[in-house]
């Protein structure tokens, strides 16, 4: 049995309200009066209230390229990186001399040496340490990195694994690339870190238990979501069908997955869903048929600091672990996240 033994959050200083964020970046893109209104219409509808960004605000104008951008991803990936690992070991009461395995889901910059071994030293990791850095599964990978842990301490339950997803959103908006899909992602993501700790069931941690995984790839959607590598750095693919996409197979599947465990939809007591967007979640609760505020904390995790990638719906399983009024101890709860491929990502636990 893994347990999720701590998850810890770390946000970037600059923090913005979004109506600031667009007023930038519409100076930044000189975006005519005419299309002014437009991208206020774009960005409100996003939900999201406030967004932490990795540079000051200002400073965006100066990126010079693909280069420049991605160099200040690799360095401020490591910062926030350690602090997030060091912190979630803290709260597990582990030293990083404990770490057996540690996978490190990113798909907003690259970097080779991979960002978990620029972290290792500073952390005092193991020189045996197991590491497994992931690109391209985006928003996805948080729950997929759950588990990915999970699926390696089956194997090595006497052992500690950690999941790190960092995600610096910000440095890969293209200022040249008029499309809806980037003027939707210029109001919708942030930047953020987020790291778990996992024991195997010989560590005996306490912390919610995860009981089984389900991973499912659609056909013929690799257009869906994701990146177009151009010389000035990603540019973002975003398609309108996502919300169809999720009515069209989520239900069936979720269905399954818990049939499998012999649960229904009614017997989960918390569902730690990652924020997608408005749209998106408005659709997950339809297929679903969540009854009302199922997904607050979701909602209010968009709010507060906007989509963060991979590390969103960490952010969500933090505040579902804090919660005044968390899930009763032995009930259900179903982890959830969508992503590029396009594909979904059910993670089952046991509070």
């Amino acid at each position: 049995m893994t347990r999720i033994a701590a998850v810890q959050c770390v946000l970037p200083p600059n923090r913005y309200a979004q109506e600031e964020i667009t007023d930038r970046l519409a100076d930044l893109w000189l975006i005519p009066e005419s299309g002014r209104e437009f991208l206020d219409r774009l960005h409100t509808s996003t939900r999201v209230g406030h967004r932490h960004l990795v540079l000051p605000i200002e400073d965006y104008g100066k990126l010079d390229g693909f280069g420049m951008a991605n160099e200040i991803y690799v360095d401020a990936a490591v910062d926030l990186g350690v602090e997030a690992v060091g912190g979630a070991l803290d709260t597990a009461g582990l030293a990083a001399s404990d770490v057996d395995m540690i996978i490190v889901a990113s798909t907003t910059g690259v970097a080779a040496p991979s960002i978990d071994a620029r972290m290792a030293g500073r952390l005092g990791l193991r020189p045996d340490v197991k590491r497994v850095p992931v690109f391209g599964l985006g928003c996805v990978a948080g729950a997929a990195g759950i588990a990915r842990l999970h699926d390696y301490l089956r194997g090595a339950p006497g052992e500690v694994a950690v999941l790190l997803s960092v995600e610096l959103c910000s440095l890969t908006l293209q200022r040249g690339d008029s499309s809806i899909a980037n003027l939707v992602a210029s109001g919708l993501f942030g930047d953020g870190a987020a790291a778990v700790v996992a024991c195997g069931d010989e560590r005996r941690a306490s912390g919610p238990a995860v009981v089984a995984t389900r991973s499912r790839l659609y056909r013929d959607s690799e257009r869906v979501m994701g990146w177009d590598v151009r010389d000035t750095g990603f540019q973002v693919v975003l398609d309108v069908s996502i919300p169809a996409l999720v009515r069209a197979h989520l239900a069936d599947d979720m269905r399954g997955f818990l049939s499998d465990q012999e649960l229904t939809t009614g017997d989960v007591s918390a569902w730690v869903c990652h924020p997608g967007g408005p749209k998106v979640l408005e659709a997950v609760a339809e297929a679903l048929d969540l009854p009302d505020g199922a997904l607050d904390l979701t909602w209010r995790s968009l709010a507060e600091a906007g989509n963060l990638s991979s590390a969103s719906v960490l952010f969500v399983l933090r505040d579902t672990l804090a919660s005044p009024h968390p899930p009763p101890p032995g009930t259900p709860g179903v982890l959830l996240a969508m992503g590029p491929g396009f594909c979904s990502e059910l993670v089952l636990l046991r509070w």
